[in-house]
């Protein structure tokens, strides 16, 4: 089954647009094919405006999100792999939505069976991933 995240991603995005507020998305920075100004991120973490008056030429499908941004005055041209979206929300009120961190491998069963000293028993607790977003709701 494909993946849920870009279409609640669409999805969420339109319906912050509908209600007249200012979608931002939080961005891993450092997973692999992203293509954001590195001097503007901290912590590995950027927070993107992707409202319509603030970018031109946004696209998204179920693969990525790409656009033309501003920072600093200087135009970029700004490619987000769907897996490296961590968060869509609105700056106004916060509503939106914090996404599980995603593996940067498409697919993790070939990984873990080449590697499979890494996988934990049955019964032990998984780690807890570490540098997740810290969003939180503000109602």
């Amino acid at each position: 089954m494909n993946s849920s995240r870009p279409y609640l991603v669409r999805a969420l995005y339109e319906w912050i647009v509908d209600n007249d507020c200012t979608p931002h998305m939080l961005v891993n920075a450092e997973f692999p094919k992203v293509d954001v100004p590195q001097g503007f991120a901290s912590d590995g973490q950027i927070v993107l405006n992707v409202s319509p008056s603030a970018v031109r030429h946004l696209h998204m499908d179920n693969e990525a999100v790409s656009f033309e941004g501003r920072f600093g005055g200087v135009p970029h041209t700004l490619f987000v792999p769907i897996g490296a979206i961590l968060g869509i929300y609105a700056r106004e009120n916060g509503q939106g939505m914090v996404f599980d961190l995603e593996s940067p491998f498409e697919d993790d069963e070939a990984i873990d069976s080449e590697g499979g000293d890494d996988v934990p028993p049955p019964d032990s607790e998984p780690p807890r991933p570490s540098g997740r977003p810290s969003l939180k709701v503000v109602k």
